[in-house]
């Protein structure tokens, strides 16, 4: 169980952590965010629908097919992978962490945050790709994988011959799937980490940013591979690389702190709790009784500028 604040508490605020344990502390938290799981089954939904549809095949010409002879190669990181380094590994840290501290509220709403983090970034990312439609490096072996060209004798379009499924796969380059995923789920236990460390807290520990800059870098070698694989051009990386790591810093602000603040070491409803033990139950009160959210957003107002008047007292120290 984490140590209650050094600082000494204020007249009429309540000090202590949350209750630590997960079979029943964890069923009102997941409890409380409900609704943001449901929206997570229909995200997945979604996405599996993206995956069915065809894509819009842009028109490939004849001259075109210069820069899309590139061989068929198998990947160097295969998709099955990238769930598993992009969002079981990082859940393995989490829990680590939860085992270590106790804190159930950072363990679901860091598992929540990467979840919506990987799942928002692969609708927009599979959404693109079926909006766009453009061929892959290696486009020429899946439209004639025998090597006999085929072309309109009008317009010298492309004429396939190959399988559907492959020439279907061979309109989605832009953005890279692979490198969107890694830069979510990896980029977001970036920012999780940032917060644990207190990698921000001009100390100069340059160590502490080495560690931050692991994921990253490990979600940029995936990148580079998908390139180096002849699945995707530069720019289809490079765009998939931006789109995943501001959509994974939308969600981890949506639940921690900036991790440059003084409290980036918790989630945002751990020092809710710790100002007001009965937050939870104004909340669940609030989901059947409207006329109860003045008093919850009073009483969240007035304990937060304590907190602010705590943490001036302990820097004026």
């Amino acid at each position: 169980m984490p140590p209650p604040p050094s600082a000494p508490a204020p007249a009429g605020i309540r000090l202590g952590a949350p209750h630590p344990y997960l079979k029943t502390h964890g069923t009102k938290v997941a409890r409380l965010h409900l609704l943001d799981w449901i929206v997570l089954v229909l995200l997945v939904v979604i996405d599996v629908g993206l995956n069915l549809i065809e894509p819009f095949h842009r028109f490939v010409g004849e001259d075109m097919m210069t820069s899309l002879r590139y061989p068929m190669m198998d990947n160097t990181v295969p998709v099955w992978a990238v769930p598993i380094y992009a969002v079981v590994g990082p859940i393995i840290i989490f829990v680590a962490i939860y085992m270590k501290r106790r804190i159930v509220d950072d363990l679901h709403h860091a598992i929540l945050g990467l979840l919506f983090s990987v799942l928002i970034t692969g609708v927009l990312t599979d959404a693109i790709k079926d909006g766009v439609g453009r061929p892959r490096p290696n486009f020429f072996w899946r439209c004639f994988p025998d090597g006999i060209p085929n072309y309109n004798n009008i317009t010298r379009g492309v004429i396939c011959h190959g399988d559907k499924s492959v020439i279907k796969e061979g309109h989605k380059s832009f953005p890279s799937g692979h490198t969107s995923w890694s830069f979510a789920g990896l980029g977001f236990l970036s920012w999780y980490l940032a917060g644990k460390i207190k990698s921000f807290d001009r100390e100069g520990h340059v160590a502490k940013l080495c560690i931050v800059v692991i994921p990253l870098l490990l979600a940029a070698m995936v990148g580079v591979s998908r390139v180096d694989d002849y699945w995707h051009h530069w720019q289809d990386v490079f765009t998939g690389g931006i789109l995943g790591l501001v959509v994974a810093s939308f969600c981890h602000l949506q639940f921690f702190p900036p991790p440059a603040g003084e409290q980036g070491f918790w989630p945002h409803a751990y020092f809710e709790h710790i100002l007001n033990p009965e937050f939870e139950n104004h909340v669940q009160l609030t989901a059947t009784s409207n006329h109860h959210q003045g008093p919850v957003a009073v009483d969240i107002r007035s304990n937060s500028q304590s907190l602010d008047s705590m943490e001036e007292g302990r820097r004026a120290r």
